[in-house]
Parts: structure tokens; sequence; C-alpha cells
């Protein structure tokens, strides 16, 4: 960290409230952010990290129109009576999706959009562009187009694109949210190279803490309602409970760690899991701990639901987005699928439910040939929600989105409203019945998307990134509701990013790799082993790290325990 100077971002008595609100999201908010820091402002939805954000770029109040009192100094500019583009020369922002950043044909007009629009000589924004693409690494990119690109590269071109204005203040909203596990800590080590060469102050808002701890930051600033709770240096802030508190995850080894008694102090340096400091008597907990807890019983088999055998198809003749890929889900399962972004994982999921055809293989649903029923007749057995409820969602008012297949097979309308309430109910929804879906949170339409698959009473529910943006709060009870129907028979397949979730709620994992199931293994076994993960674009979970370190094996085993005891304590709501 350089020495401190003045602050570059500086809040005094900071408020912000949107018009559209009858409260200030943001309230008395003090802090100083001084060049060449990194810090890290995390907290649970709605807090306010993102209105801290688009006051500092100048999206509040410029694009949304709100009433500011105290002061923002953003290097040297009095930021509310600025212009977002003044701002722009300053600050450059990376979105959360890489895709609503996209301006350009090609990867080097969106780099250079911003120098065009500044009427630069040709040469000079060529030699601009080419700096900024070697920069991030994807000068050999600069005629594709982007959707042509990998998630990660596309990070790489919108960092590109803030960089060629020369920014002193690099800001980040939730840059790991739609990238898979690898792709993710390449963008923190790309993120961390950047600020090396440049020596540019960054600002990462993230749910995903242990993630953004891939690398070193100077503070993490917490935030809840509106206000600061914290400004602390991360060994500092992970030695309290402050977290856990405010619905923040804790990285796992810490909570292992504190599973078996062990007292955490910044002097244990517990940011990261290659540098926290066990001592003997840590150790001899950690053992005991392990030792103490019953090993895993194994699944029972149940019969098949769906069996899939020597499946292939590609979009384009000649190249195979999936390749010979043969498997069994059974009744009542709960099972993660995971593997890179195009690894094949949606693919498969459309073939199963019929929105698109295969090349070739078999489908089965309780020994039937689903490759003759149509789309509709799957629908009854089969149910997909995506990943964005926004594109599922086609009616104003909720009861009527969840009524509509019902509607739509000619039920009457006394079975739909009974039919629909008791989903309702089941959902956690009833008391928005008769709501607007415009008036719901993310999570809360997610699970509008699940009520209208639900209400059809599939014994098969296929979800892509059920948790993708979710706060843990929020993550979890998406999670435990989807638990609980499992629990009622329904079978329960998930593509997923999210490795936590895979080993917390999946006993089972699916692993995909360019186009073919590579693995077929219990979910702590798949974080356990290396050259898999590197294959599927994994990351390993840092409890793996752990118990390498304690020297307890088989870890795969040390990470089975772990996950029985967080799931004893969090259904106790301890």
């Amino acid at each position: 960290m350089t020495e401190k100077k003045s602050p570059i971002i500086s809040f005094k008595n900071f408020s912000f409230q949107y018009r559209a609100q009858k409260k200030p999201t943001l309230k008395e908010i003090n802090l100083d952010i001084y060049p060449g820091e990194r810090v890290l402002i995390a907290g649970p939805s709605g807090c306010g990290k993102s209105t801290l954000a688009g006051c500092i770029n100048g999206l509040n109040p410029f694009s949304n129109p709100g009433e500011c009192s105290g002061e923002l100094i953003v290097d040297g500019v009095d930021a509310p009576k600025s212009s977002i583009f003044q701002l722009s020369a300053h600050v450059g922002t990376v979105l959360q999706d890489p895709d609503g950043q996209f301006i350009g044909l090609t990867v080097g007009e969106d780099i250079a959009f911003a120098l065009e629009n500044s009427c630069m000589p040709q040469d000079e924004m060529h030699e601009i562009t080419r700096h900024a693409a070697e920069l991030v690494g994807i000068q050999d990119h600069l005629d594709y187009a982007p959707h042509e690109l990998s998630g990660g590269q596309k990070q790489r071109v919108s960092l590109a694109g803030v960089m060629v204005d020369q920014v002193k203040i690099l800001l980040f909203d939730e840059p790991l949210a739609n990238l898979d596990p690898a792709t993710g800590k390449q963008t923190i080590e790309l993120i961390d190279e950047i600020q090396e060469k440049t020596d540019t102050t960054v600002v990462i808002i993230e749910h995903r803490l242990e993630d953004v701890l891939w690398r070193d930051v100077d503070r993490i600033v917490l935030m809840g309602d509106g206000k600061i709770l914290a400004d602390l240096h991360p060994d500092e802030l992970l030695s309290t409970r402050l977290l856990e508190e405010n619905g923040i995850r804790e990285p796992l080894y810490l909570t292992a760690l504190r599973y078996a008694g062990v007292e955490l102090a910044p002097a244990k340096k517990p940011a990261h899991v290659d540098s926290v400091v066990i001592d003997k008597a840590d150790r001899k907990k950690m053992t005991d701990w392990f030792w103490s807890r019953p090993a895993a019983e194994a699944e029972k088999e149940h019969e098949p639901l769906l069996e899939v055998r020597n499946l292939t198809f590609g979009y384009e003749r000649g190249r195979q987005t999936l390749r010979d890929v043969s498997l069994t889900i059974q009744k009542g399962e709960m099972v993660s699928i995971v593997g890179k972004n195009g690894a094949g994982k949606s693919t498969f999921s459309k073939l199963v439910c019929g929105f698109e055809t295969p090349d070739s293989g078999e489908i089965l649903f309780q020994g039937r040939d689903l490759l003759q029923e149509n789309i509709r007749h799957r629908a009854k057995h089969i149910g997909y929600v995506m990943q964005n409820p926004n594109q599922m969602i086609s009616k104003t008012m909720i009861f009527d989105e969840v009524a509509l297949s019902l509607r739509n097979m000619g039920k009457s309308e006394e079975e739909i409203r009974e039919k629909v309430e008791e989903t309702l109910k089941v959902c956690g929804l009833f008391p928005f019945r008769n709501w607007p879906v415009s008036a719901l949170s993310f999570g809360q339409k997610k699970r509008v998307t699940i009520a209208s698959v639900l209400v059809q009473d599939p014994e098969l529910i296929i979800l892509d990134e059920p948790t993708a943006g979710q706060d843990f709060h929020h993550y979890t009870e998406i999670m435990e509701f989807l638990r609980g129907l499992n629990e009622k028979g329904v079978t329960v397949v998930m593509i997923t990013h999210d490795m936590h979730l895979m080993l917390e709620y999946t006993p089972r994992a699916l692993v995909f790799a360019d186009g073919r199931l590579i693995a077929d293994r219990s979910a702590a076994a798949v974080l356990c082993d290396p050259q898999l993960i590197r294959q599927a674009a994994l990351k390993e979970t840092s409890l793996f790290t752990l118990a390498n370190q304690l020297g307890i094996s088989p870890a795969e085993e040390f990470v089975q325990r772990f996950i029985e005891e967080d799931r004893e304590v969090r259904s106790h709501g301890c």
C-alpha cells in the first residue's frame, strides 16, 4: 500500500435518498479511501453497497435521480455537483454482467469506444487500445466478436475498455457473479496484476468474500442498512463474528476452525487459508473434532428416474457440444451439474426437457422413451427453471403467472385456485398472491418461477444457477426451500458454479468438461481432486487445503464431516 496522502475518495456525513424511496438508502456515510488501496465492500442484499458505488461513479444522482446531503469528493471532483461524463475520466466501472457493457462489434472496437468519442487520432487510438489489451491479456482477440468470447475473456475486455481512459479508480460491481470458479479466481488475479502495474485504487463490491480474499485486500468495509458497520483489515474483521451476524458467509476453513473450538485472533492471520497460524493446541482441537464426528453414511440406492445413454448433440453440423454422455439420476436425489462455461451443462438440460433433439442416444424417464414425447408432455414430469427469472415470467400478477400452465391445460377456475394457493404456500409466496410480479425482489421472482413449475407436480426439477447473485441469507432461503421440496420426494438437479452449494446441498456431483461427463462422484471427492479441478475449471475447497495442512487423511472425509456438522448447526438455526 502506498504511503497515506490525502484520500482519493472521501465521504463526509454523506446520505443519499432515491426519489422513488421514502427513506435514505445511504445514511451518514464517513469513509476515506486512499490512492493505491484495495478495498472490498461487503454486505447483504439491500444494504446500500451498490448505491454507494453508484454515487462514486456518478450513476447516482445523474441516472438514478435522488437527493444527496453531506460531501463526496472523488479524485478532487465534487461528485454530486459533477456529471457522469466528468467522473468517467476518474472512475472506471466494470459491471456484474460484462454483456451489459459491450458496445462495439469487435473486441478492438469495444476497447476503443471511449477514445473514438474523444476524437483521438487513429494511430494514437490503435496504440492505446493495443496497450490496454496487452495489460489484460486479450491482445490476441482484438478481431473477435463479443459473443465468441468466454465469460472470463468478456471480463477482460470490459476491464480494458475502462483502462484506456487511464482512470485512477477501478470500481468492480460483483465481478464474480456470472463466472465459473476457475475464471473467478483468474479475475481476482487479473485485478491484482492490473493494480500492481498501474497503482490504481481498486474498490470491489462482492458477496463471495472467500473468493475475493484469494488475493490481498487492505480493508473490508462491511455495510448494513445503509450504514458502515465496520472498516477493518481482513485479519481483524475475520476474527470477529460480524460477517455471520450480518448475513455474509465467512470463509469455510474459518467456520471449520470455530466448530473445533479454535479461538480466532488477528495475530493468527485468518485472512488466507495458506497463512492462518495453527499452533499445536489448535491442531489437537482440530484432529480431536475430526475423530469425534461420525463418518458419513452411504447414500441409499433408489430406483432410476432419468436414464441417459450415449447422448450426442451439436448445434452445428460437425461440431459436437455433447459427446457420448451416459448417466442415471435416481428418484429422490439432489444432484449438482458442474463444469466451466461452455462445457455442455445447459445443453444437457435442454435435451432432457425437449428444447433440443439429440443427434443420437436415448433418454428414458421412468423407463419410458422421452424422445417420443413433445415438450408439453415432458413439462408435466420435468420442470426447468432458468437462471434469470425475468426470462420466464410473462404475466403481470403473481397468481396469474403460477396459474398459467393449469389454464393452458383447461382446468376449472376452482381447481386452479386450490392448486395455485397450495403451491404458493409451499413457496412462501401466499401473502403476495395478489401482488404484481414487478414488486418482488430478484430472489422472490426466482421463487415465482419455481412455483410456476411446481404447480404441475413434476417428479424432477432442473434449476440453472438457482442462487446466482444472491447474498448468503437469500441463498440459504432458496436452498433450504429446495431441500424441503426434495424431502417431499421431488428429485432436484442443479446446474451451478457455486462450489459451496454443491458441497452443502448435493451429495453427488456430475462434472462436465468439453462436452463429456468426466466424473460422477461425491461433491467432497470432486473438490479434493486437484487434477479434476484443473480439467473442469473448478476451485478446490479451502477445507481440502486445511485438511492437508493438518495432515488429516483422507481430506475428502474431513470435508464430508464438516458438511454434516454445518448442516446440523444451520438446521437448528444456531
